[in-house]
């Protein structure tokens, strides 16, 4: 099952005040003190944040500045390979900067034209309710850190590369960004938690890891593997099966590697029937109707 508490370093803020993110022993940045005093400050940033207030604005170094192009320019290149066409157009249209780290305001004022998502602030984790709740409103709860320098093109979590070369790419495709907010839509009609729970696997198979069949070839739409730059080279050789939303919701995986199974549309508009269409449709019943129908079908 999704367990997405496990991509966030865990964020605490003492009696005192004081704001710390947790990371874990085998994280690149562990033993730099430096690194992780500016992990706490820019955390705490977002921590401060209410809707409505100016989004934190955050004085990115020259390292992490560097990082950013790093990552943004082998990213490119990848994409022009394995990306899919409505991808590859949207990220056109988006045109973001590859020589900075854009602000959160920078991304949303070149997103909302073109989709009408917004970006706000998340110090780490967003519980999920939340998190795919805000797409209802066309906002995405995005991190404003950066991986550390010395694994630039490796991070064990969502990072600002993640959250805008992948995310916003994604969303800044109309039919893209409609599922997001059938997502939210649905997140509002449901009350129980393994609802929830199957509604995250099915985007987590999806929206961050799909793939689709493109002049012969299969091409990703995710954001997962879109910002990943080891992933994207391999998804082809994982296991690719059909579209299959019972399976999705139900799956068993683990996070920590590389996905060995995939779901692969024909299309585009398939994805949109079958994935939004189930969005679009969901309740807290569905899981159970599509467990049933599942079984009875292979009978």
């Amino acid at each position: 099952m999704f367990t997405e508490a496990q991509l966030y370093s865990p964020v605490t803020r003492s009696g005192d005040g004081d704001v710390t993110v947790h990371l874990s022993d085998e994280h690149p940045g562990v033993h730099d003190a430096d690194y992780r005093a500016r992990r706490n400050a820019i955390a705490a940033l977002a921590l401060d944040y209410a809707p409505g207030k100016p989004v934190p604005q955050i004085d990115y170094t020259a390292e992490e500045q560097q990082v950013w192009r790093i990552a943004s320019a082998e990213l490119a290149r990848k994409h022009q390979t394995y990306a899919c066409a409505e991808v590859l157009e949207a990220a056109a249209r988006l045109a973001l900067p590859e020589d900075h780290i854009p602000q959160l305001n920078e991304v949303s004022a070149a997103l909302v034209p073109l989709s009408g998502f917004r970006y706000a602030p998340a110090a780490g984790l967003v519980p999920l309710r939340q998190f795919f709740g805000s797409f209802a409103d066309r906002t995405f709860h995005s991190t404003q850190y950066i991986r550390h320098h010395s694994a630039p093109l490796y991070t064990p979590e969502p990072d600002a590369i993640h959250e805008i070369i992948g995310h916003a790419n994604q969303i800044a495709s109309p039919r893209f960004a409609a599922i997001y907010e059938a997502v939210g839509a649905a997140v509002g009609r449901l009350e129980t938690e393994p609802a929830l729970k199957f509604l995250a696997n099915v985007f987590w198979f999806s929206m961050e890891f799909g793939v689709v069949r493109e002049a012969g070839e299969v091409r990703c739409y995710g954001a997962g593997l879109l910002s990943s730059y080891g992933e994207i080279e391999e998804f082809r050789t994982a296991d690719l099966r059909p579209l299959d939303v019972a399976a999705m919701g139900t799956a068993v995986y683990d996070i920590t590697h590389y996905q060995p199974i995939l779901y692969c549309a024909e299309s585009v508009a398939e994805i949109e029937d079958v994935v939004g269409g189930f969005f679009a449709t969901m309740d807290d019943e569905t899981p159970d109707r599509l467990r049933h129908s599942s079984a009875a079908g292979a009978q």
